[in-house]
C-alpha cells in the first residue's frame, strides 16, 4: 500500500486534517503576531520590539514544559479522540481572543493568545502520534508517521508565509483574524470524524503539580535505554531542523549577502525536502519500522550540510544592496546551494520519521501518550539549549556559517550512535509491550 492510500480511510484522513489545520493555525499566528511586533508594536524602537518578539517566541515554546506531562496523562486516562476534540475546543477560544488582539494592538493580548495557542500545540502533541497505532495496522504507521511529518512541515511552511506576508499588507489584520478563527473551526469539525479508541490506562490518577508530573515522566523514559535513544534522536532532528529555521535570516544576509526573499526561498526548500524525506521511507523500509536507514539519513544530513555551507559566497553586489531571490537564482553555485538545502532536508526526513514509529512501538500502549509527551518536552529542551548556545556563539565571535557547519559536522556521530541503535533493536527484545 502507497503512503497517500491513507487518505482514503477514515482512520487517517480526519486526523491528518485536524492536524495540519492546528499546525498551520498556530504558526500563522505566530509569525503574524512577530511581524506585527517588530513593525508596528514596537513603538518605533526597533529593540524594543525584538525583545517582545523574543518573548513571543518563548511563550509559544513554555507550554510544551509545562504541561507536557498533564497532557500524556489526559491521553492515557480517556478517549484520545474525544480529548482531541476538546483541545480543537480550546483553540478555537484562543483563536477568538487572537484575533481580538489583533484587532486592537494590545501587545500583552497578543503574548497570551499565543500561549494559550502554544498550550494547545502541547496538549495535541501527545494525541496526534499517541493514537495512531490505536487507529492504524501496525504496517500502516511508517507511512502514517511520514505523511503527519511532511504534513506537519508543510503546514508549518504555509503559515509562516501567510502570517508574514500578509500582516502589514491591506487589510491584512482582518484575512488574519478571519483564517485564524476559521482554521480552528475547520479543526474542530475534522476532529469530529476521529474514530472513537479506548481509554489505555482508564485508571491513571491525574496529577496536577507539573513540575512533578514532568519529573515522573522523564524518569520513566529514561528508565527505557531503547526509548530514551528513539527520544534523544528525534529531538536532535528538531535541534538541528530549529536551527536552520531561526538561522537562514543571519545565514542569508552574512553570508550571501541576500534579502528576505531568498530566506522565504529556503524555507519553502527545506520544508519541501523534509515533506519528500518523510514520504520516502514508506518506499526504503516498505513499512516495516527499523532504523536501517537512519545513519545514512544523518550521514546525508553531514555530508550535504557541510557542503552547503562550504559552498555559500556572497553574490558580489556592487551597490549594497541584498540580493533578490532572481539574483539569486541567476548564480549558477545558487543552484549548488539550494541542492545540498533539499539533500541535508531529504536526509532529514529519512532520519526521524523511523525514529517517531519505533517510539510507537517501543512504548507500552498503556503509557504510550507519556512517552510521547516526554518526547516533546526533551524536544523543547533541545531546541531551547540550541537557540542559547548559538545565541552564545555568536556573542562570542562566531560567525553563522561556523555555527552551521559545527552542527552539520555533529550529525557525524549521531549516524554512528544511530547505526548502533539499530543493532541494538535487531538484537534485543524490545523494552515495552508493543501494540
Amino acid at each position: 500500500m502507497t503512503s497517500f492510500a491513507l487518505f482514503a480511510h477514515r482512520r487517517f484522513l480526519p486526523l491528518f486534517l485536524t492536524q495540519f489545520l492546528g499546525a498551520l493555525n498556530g504558526n500563522l499566528f505566530k509569525n503574524a503576531s512577530i511581524v506585527l511586533i517588530l513593525y508596528r508594536l514596537g513603538n518605533g524602537q526597533m529593540a524594543g520590539g525584538k525583545v517582545l518578539a523574543t518573548i513571543a517566541i518563548g511563550l509559544f515554546v513554555l507550554p510544551f514544559f509545562l504541561f507536557s506531562a498533564t497532557a500524556g496523562n489526559l491521553a492515557d486516562r480517556f478517549d484520545k479522540a474525544v480529548v482531541i476534540r476538546a483541545s480543537k475546543c480550546f483553540e478555537i477560544a484562543a483563536a477568538m481572543l487572537a484575533a481580538y488582539a489583533l484587532a486592537t494592538d494590545i501587545a500583552w493580548m497578543l503574548l497570551t493568545a499565543l500561549f494559550l495557542l502554544g498550550t494547545q500545540a502541547a496538549l495535541f502533541g501527545p494525541l496526534k502520534y499517541g493514537i495512531l497505532p490505536d487507529l492504524l495496522a501496525p504496517e500502516e504507521l511508517l507511512a502514517a508517521n511520514g505523511l503527519i511529518e511532511a504534513g506537519t512541515f508543510l503546514a508549518i511552511l504555509a503559515g509562516t508565509l501567510i502570517g508574514s506576508l500578509t500582516v502589514l499588507t491591506t487589510d491584512g489584520i482582518l484575512i488574519v483574524q478571519t483564517m485564524v478563527v476559521a482554521t480552528a473551526v475547520l479543526g474542530w469539525i475534522t476532529s469530529l470524524a476521529i474514530p472513537p479508541t479506548r481509554a489505555r490506562a482508564p485508571q491513571l490518577a491525574i496529577g496536577w503539580n507539573m513540575a512533578t508530573e514532568t519529573s515522573l515522566l522523564l524518569r520513566d523514559v529514561a528508565a527505557s535505554p531503547s526509548l530514551l535513544a528513539s527520544i534523544l534522536g528525534v529531538s536532535w532532528f528538531w535541534l538541528a531542523g530549529a536551527t536552520y529555521l531561526t538561522q537562514f535570516p543571519a545565514f542569508a544576509k552574512d553570508a550571501l549577502n541576500a534579502g528576505p526573499d531568498v530566506v522565504s526561498l529556503f524555507l519553502v526548500m527545506f520544508s519541501i525536502g523534509i515533506s519528500i524525506g518523510s514520504m520516502l521511507c514508506q518506499r526504503l523500509l516498505r513499512g516495516k519500522a527499523s532504523l536501517r536507514f537512519g545513519s545514512a539519513g544523518a550521514l546525508g544530513m553531514a555530508l550535504f550540510g557541510l557542503d552547503f555551507v562550504f559552498s555559500a559566497t556572497p553574490l558580489g553586489n556592487t551597490n549594497g544592496e541584498l540580493a533578490t531571490a532572481a539574483t539569486f537564482l541567476a548564480h549558477p553555485s545558487s543552484w549548488r546551494l539550494l541542492a545540498d538545502l533539499m539533500g541535508t532536508a531529504i536526509s532529514a526526513g529519512v532520519y526521524v520519521v523511523p525514529l517517531y514509529t519505533v517510539m510507537q512501538q517501543l512504548a507500552p500502549p498503556s503509557h504510550r501518550a507519556r512517552v510521547i509527551a516526554a518526547n516533546n518536552v526533551i524536544n523543547a529542551l533541545f531546541m531551547t539549549v540550541a537557540a542559547g548556545i548559538a545565541a552564545a556563539s555568536l556573542a562570542a565571535g562566531l560567525g553563522i556559517k561556523d555555527i552551521l557547519a559545527a552542527m552539520a559536522a555533529a550529525n557525524i556521530a549521531v549516524a554512528i550512535l544511530t547505526h548502533r541503535q539499530n543493532r541494538r533493536l535487531a538484537c534485543a527484545p524490545t523494552d515495552g509491550a508493543g501494540s
